[in-house]
């Protein structure tokens, strides 16, 4: 299974450490934040990596080379103007293959095991589904949550939620069916968010629930807190 990193944000919100530095070269812990997501993959046995990149994009690819150093073959998806995720994503659909592939934010930090997606991959190729969604629980800036989760399925909202659902937050890792980008014109800006929630309506989304750890690195201060957390336990492990 392939799997795509989404590097190609400004990151408006971090500045001014965007101004000269792509948000994915960010380090929390000791190292960028794109390399926690390189190293959690290829340890899933996940190494054939795409990453798409606009924003001093050439820092990327200088940083992270072919990927043999991290075990990973990576290739890069240059989009000059971000095309946003769905875009981006459209963009890149001839370096992923025809099978399902693993999309992850590369602005975000998870200790998601991704050898989960890659159980998931066979099951989705083999259903009507176009997707599969890792969500979390509802960070303290996205209180209201994004989707629905009913058992290991993800639903329109409903008025009323039942006993076995909640509305989570979509934690910007997921796995999808090359199908579900085919008709997003290449080179065209297209958001995520719409093409999702057109497919579940006709309930062709499945999910699940990740309680570790997760953040989204959208503000200085965020990097910062999660940089403390990381060092600090690192430096219990080595007590």
């Amino acid at each position: 299974m392939r799997a795509m990193i989404l590097a190609a944000g400004r990151g408006e919100r971090m500045r001014p450490l965007t101004d000269h530095t792509p948000k994915p070269l960010l380090q929390a812990g000791g190292k960028p934040l794109i390399v926690w997501h390189i190293e959690r993959l290829v340890r899933a046995g996940i190494t054939d990596l795409v990453i798409n990149h606009a924003h001093l994009g050439r820092q990327i690819e200088q940083a992270l080379g072919d990927g043999s150093r991290y075990g990973a073959r990576i290739e890069y998806s240059d989009e000059g103007t971000a095309l946003e995720t769905a875009g981006g994503i459209a963009f890149a659909l001839h370096l992923l293959g025809d099978a399902p592939f693993a999309v992850v934010n590369g602005d975000v930090y998870c200790d998601y095991d991704f050898d989960h997606l890659s159980q998931r991959a066979a099951a989705l190729a083999a259903s009507n589904d176009v997707a599969h969604l890792v969500l979390v629980d509802n960070p303290e800036h996205n209180l209201k949550g994004d989707f629905c989760l009913a058992g290991d399925r993800i639903v329109p909202t409903p008025s009323i939620l039942g006993p076995r659902s909640s509305i989570l937050t979509f934690s910007g890792i997921g796995l999808y069916q090359p199908a579900l980008f085919a008709n997003i014109a290449r080179g065209s800006a297209a958001p995520l968010a719409p093409l999702l929630r057109e497919q579940i309506a006709q309930g062709r989304i499945s999910g699940e629930h990740h309680h570790g750890l997760w953040r989204d690195i959208g503000t200085p201060q965020r990097l910062d807190e999660l940089d403390k957390q990381l060092r600090a336990s690192q430096n219990a492990g080595h007590a």
